[in-house]
């Protein structure tokens, strides 16, 4: 079985859940710019050393750049980014491991968007920073994944 080009009908969220749950894996794609493309494989190796790389390939085929607001596209199963997400490697990797959490949500049939899927997610992005801090020998992504995880603590008193 092939996977379905667009997850959008009932039959293709099954399929495609049924799939997933038999082991496919995309092989994922970034299309966009030179300087784009760059950037997120910058984010992809942050991924890959917290151990969330295959997750991401459960869900994503693809991360496309554009002129507007990053978002995920469910029925495609990919994140439109806009470059200025992709500037800061370690924030890049956040945004797309939420926005893949948010699609596992969707194929799950759970909320994923709302109150109750942003807050699901924002936990995950919470502990992608937590793993990728313990997980990097690099003082400098170590640091930068502390800062990170104060201001999100910071956030939640606002």
């Amino acid at each position: 079985m092939e996977f379905p080009k667009r997850i959008y009908t009932e039959e293709e969220v099954a399929l495609a859940k049924t799939l997933i749950e038999m082991g496919h894996r995309h092989r994922l794609q970034i299309i966009g710019s030179k300087e784009f493309r760059r950037k997120v494989r910058e984010a992809l190796k942050m991924i890959k050393k917290a151990g969330y790389y295959n997750f991401l390939r459960t869900y994503i085929r693809a991360i496309r750049e554009i002129d507007g607001l990053s978002q995920l596209r469910e029925a495609e199963a990919s994140i439109w980014a806009n470059k200025y997400i992709m500037e800061n490697p370690i924030e890049a990797a956040g945004f797309i491991i939420q926005k893949a959490w948010q699609m596992r949500n969707y194929i799950e049939g759970e909320p994923y968007y709302g109150h109750i899927g942003e807050t699901q997610a924002v936990r995950i992005r919470i502990k992608f920073l937590e793993r990728l801090k313990e997980r990097s020998k690099d003082p400098k992504i170590r640091e930068e994944c502390e800062m990170r995880l104060k201001l999100w603590d910071e956030s939640v008193f606002l």
